[in-house]
């Protein structure tokens, strides 16, 4: 059985303590903490399993929970979504559901599930203007759904490219790795997850990618190397 079809099944009977818990969790939380999320591990942890939280030892910034339970909601539906080809809809799809409910408070030009209405940028890396976003977004996925056979070059290639484009006002690189892990699962390419002590050679590797592929490939390698272990450790062939 392919790890799609574990992980739903664990999805679909409320089955939590397998692969799909460890997924939600771990995907989750690095990729939240990549963009400042100041949950731990546990406490990641604590709300996906049992919708609580231990508050007592720091203060927390109430988006920080609420993108947190968001964000297992997106990796519910990229394994509903797995199999179909991906589109803007899908793209959008996850960015509405990242946001729902965040404190978005005077900033009304922040829209969720849409591009940008303002520039924006990686560190000091210019990115599409908004007026030229909604094009780059097809064109890309034009190309990238050409391709016959997808290897995990192909979508690490994607990735960079969505990530040039950035196409949304916030919230660029946790979509972005979400349409990597739903790609993998789509192609039975070993998934893998950016962790949160690796985020300085992941952005290294974004800014240097057009020079030197290797070292975000190097990079996704060894996450999905690393997360081979957790597929062996469940018995899950690849």
């Amino acid at each position: 059985m392919t790890l799609l079809k574990i992980l739903k099944r664990e999805k679909d009977t409320g089955y939590t303590n397998g692969i799909y818990n460890r997924v939600q969790v771990l995907f989750t939380h690095n990729s939240n903490r990549i963009e400042g999320n100041q949950l731990t591990l546990e406490q990641t942890r604590s709300i996906f399993e049992y919708n609580t939280i231990d508050i007592s030892s720091n203060i927390l910034n109430i988006n920080d929970i609420i993108e947190t339970s968001n964000h297992f909601q997106c990796i519910d539906y990229i394994i509903d979504a797995a199999n179909r080809k991906l589109t803007e809809s899908i793209i959008k799809k996850l960015h509405k559901i990242l946001y729902t409910a965040i404190n978005l408070k005077n900033r009304e030009w922040f829209k969720i599930g849409e591009y940008k209405k303002l520039p924006n940028t990686i560190s000091d890396i210019e990115t599409t203007t908004p007026e030229d976003t909604e094009e780059a977004v097809k064109n890309l996925l034009l190309q990238y759904n050409k391709k016959k056979n997808i290897s995990i070059n192909d979508i690490i290639d994607f990735h960079v490219s969505f990530e040039r484009i950035h196409p949304f006002q916030d919230g660029n690189g946790r979509v972005g790795r979400l349409i990597m892990f739903k790609e993998c699962l789509k192609h039975n390419i070993v998934p893998f997850i950016i962790e949160d002590e690796f985020k300085q050679y992941y952005y290294r590797g974004l800014r240097e990618y057009k020079k030197e592929k290797g070292y975000l490939v190097e990079t996704c390698l060894a996450a999905q190397d690393k997360f081979k272990k957790h597929l062996d450790y469940f018995k899950i062939s690849y």
